[in-house]
């Protein structure tokens, strides 16, 4: 077992001191007697503060509503899960028979519980530094991925709340030409942000369309949306 334990650590990047907290950390109530919810509780309570303390530093014009969105996409279930499947943390789950029947190594909600208990476990081992230091390494490419943009949201309102964010002035938008026929009007729409040098255009069958296309392309040249998106 202590084989297996120390290449799990190697994995997360952690050695415990008592290594016990971590067989605990990997113990599913399905098996029985002490399991690791208590873990995960405390491990749940200290990711969504280092979360919280990352967003503040990283946003410092982000409001209280954009930093708790933004800490939710950071610390879902999805996002634990994620973290637990690069872990190969199914591997070292200590499950009840009946877990294991049905698959709960491979059930996202048990890797995701599972990885807030080891935050846990981590903190009674060696304190809150060692804890946010090893999220902050493991939430590292996660963070670098978000924007105060909502990509649920149209890119002209997009465009908008980001401006409004870093208080510039909200976009200028110009129809610069209208052609085809009535029935099949063609929109070219100008969009200029004073945060950017230069201008973007948009074209579509509306003013509206060509317009959303001018500001999605203006998230773009100012690097807060990819290309893709």
């Amino acid at each position: 077992m202590s084989n297996k334990l120390d290449r799990l650590e190697r994995k997360i990047g952690y050695s415990f001191k008592d290594q016990d907290l971590l067989v605990l950390a990997l113990t599913h109530r399905s098996l029985g007697g002490r399991n690791n919810e208590r873990l995960e509780f405390l491990g749940d309570s200290i990711l969504n503060f280092v979360a919280a303390e990352a967003l503040f530093e990283r946003f410092p014009q982000a409001r209280e509503g954009q930093l708790s969105r933004l800490r939710a996409r950071l610390v879902k279930g999805v996002t634990l899960a994620e973290l637990a499947k690069g872990f190969e943390l199914g591997e070292y789950l200590r499950l009840g028979s009946g877990e294991l029947k049905s698959g709960g190594f491979r059930r996202e909600s048990i890797l995701a519980d599972t990885t807030e208990a080891i935050i846990g476990a981590i903190y009674l081992d060696s304190g809150m530094e060692a804890a946010r230091e090893r999220i902050l390494l493991w939430l590292t490419a996660h963070i670098e991925t978000l924007t105060l943009v909502d990509n649920n949201k149209d890119p002209k309102t997009r465009l908008q709340e980001y401006l409004q964010g870093q208080h510039s002035e909200l976009p200028q938008y110009e129809v610069i030409d209208v052609s085809g026929e009535a029935h099949c009007r063609v929109f070219r729409v100008e969009c200029r942000v004073a945060l950017m040098t230069g201008q973007t255009f948009g074209v579509g069958s509306s003013r509206r369309l060509a317009e959303q296309e001018a500001a999605r392309k203006a998230l773009v040249a100012m690097g807060v949306e990819k290309v893709n998106e």
